[in-house]
């Protein structure tokens, strides 16, 4: 059986996964985290599972899993954009749309192939639930004005069921609302059947499940250890990203500390939740080094960073880091929505800290792309950057912004 066990997965569950699993992955690999990963990538990180269950368990595809349910962008040309519908006025009236959007409102990029990717979900469902998507039909006549709404709201309903997230479905319904009020305004409708469609549902545009720490916390935490084994606990967990598992465990033959010029010291895993990989080691390598130098003088260390003669396996538990970081927590009066924070909201802190920091760097780069011509800071990072230079940009600005925290 998949250790991912796919099939039990809900869509909010598959939607998490990408947030926490996979999106962390392609930044690693330095892919474009905006738009949907290709299925050989998927397959070559061990996840090809997830095409077989969101076809078959959630009717979907997989770029239709990304662009739809997690809300990345399709990045496809409206000039040979596939609808999926064969009704050649509806497909008319959206290339219209979509044109006047483009010429007069000067979006950015990434919206148009969103409002594609919208309006194209919503007219096939309404001819898989109707047997045409002939949206434009019934429009000429207030006297078919209810049973189109209703036509409608039973599309809307198969989005109440499909989608995600509220704020999910409330983006699809402006795209469509927009639409046909941009077909009223033209005077190719009478009326718009989804006007008052949000007061059908209780929809709310809410923030999603991001409780994570702020530095000040974990500045505290750190000031507030008292040994040096607790020290590299909040630096495991907060400046490295490790889950508690890994960090319990992480053995000295992980740890690459003395590399060339211009390379980070990084832990390396064989085996870890999404395969082997590395991880680069931005802050608290001083204190590694002390940690080893102190345990390598006992003649009996087993070269666990966090020896345990108490445990079977020789290294402290999860649960023990757990506590650990808890009891930290508790003596500093550091609580997240009122509760004590468990170690896992490290690794969401280091994300969030992490995308912050290369934001920064973005803004930082707003200055070359105006003195280039250049449409955005995000097209020097992709365009006029090597990938190496990218990354020790990224992990650079990384390393600045730890240091604010733990120095």
């Amino acid at each position: 059986m998949s250790e991912y066990r796919w099939s039990q997965k809900s869509l909010d569950e598959l939607r998490e996964f990408h947030w926490d699993t996979i999106n962390p992955q392609m930044m690693r690999d330095d892919l474009d985290p905006d738009e949907p990963p290709s299925y050989q990538w998927l397959a070559d990180k061990g996840w090809s599972g997830l095409a077989y269950t969101l076809r078959e368990h959630h009717d979907l595809t997989v770029k239709e899993f990304f662009t739809d349910v997690v809300g990345l962008e399709d990045g496809r040309d409206s000039d040979t954009y596939e609808w999926g519908i064969d009704d050649r006025d509806t497909i008319e009236a959206f290339d219209s749309y979509l044109s006047m959007l483009d010429r007069r409102r000067g979006l950015a990029d990434s919206t148009l192939p969103t409002r594609q990717t919208h309006l194209a979900r919503f007219a096939r469902v309404y001819r898989d639930l109707h047997g045409r998507a002939d949206l434009l039909d019934r429009l000429d006549d207030r006297d078919n004005e209810p049973e189109e709404i209703d036509r409608c709201l039973r599309v809307l309903d198969e989005f109440d069921r499909e989608l995600s997230t509220d704020g999910t479905k409330l983006k699809y319904l402006q795209t469509v609302r927009s639409f046909y009020e941009y077909l009223v305004d033209f005077r190719r409708a009478v009326y718009n059947p989804v006007a008052n469609a949000a007061k059908q549902f209780r929809w709310e545009q809410g923030t999603p499940d991001n409780r994570t720490m702020t530095a000040d916390q974990i500045r505290a935490m750190y000031e507030a250890a008292s040994s040096l084994e607790d020290e590299l606990l909040v630096l495991g967990l907060a400046s490295w990203g490790l889950r508690p598992g890994e960090l319990a465990s992480m053995h000295a033959s992980q740890l690459v500390l003395d590399v060339e010029e211009d390379t980070e010291p990084y832990i390396a895993f064989d085996e870890r939740k999404n395969g082997p990989g590395t991880v680069a080691l931005l802050y608290g390598v001083d204190e590694l080094y002390h940690r080893i130098d102190l345990l390598d003088e006992r003649p009996s260390w087993n070269g666990y960073v966090f020896p345990s003669s108490q445990s079977a396996s020789g290294h402290l538990t999860t649960d023990t880091i757990n506590n650990r970081f808890k009891r930290l927590a508790q003596a500093c009066d550091v609580r997240v929505d009122g509760s004590v924070p468990t170690a896992k909201l490290c690794r969401r802190f280091w994300y969030t800290t992490y995308q912050s920091a290369v934001g920064e760097l973005l803004t930082q780069l707003e200055g070359v792309a105006e003195d280039q011509g250049s449409s955005s800071a995000t097209v020097v990072m992709s365009n006029y950057l090597s990938e190496e230079k990218r990354r020790q940009f990224r992990r650079e600005a990384m390393r600045e912004s730890l240091a604010e925290i733990f120095e």
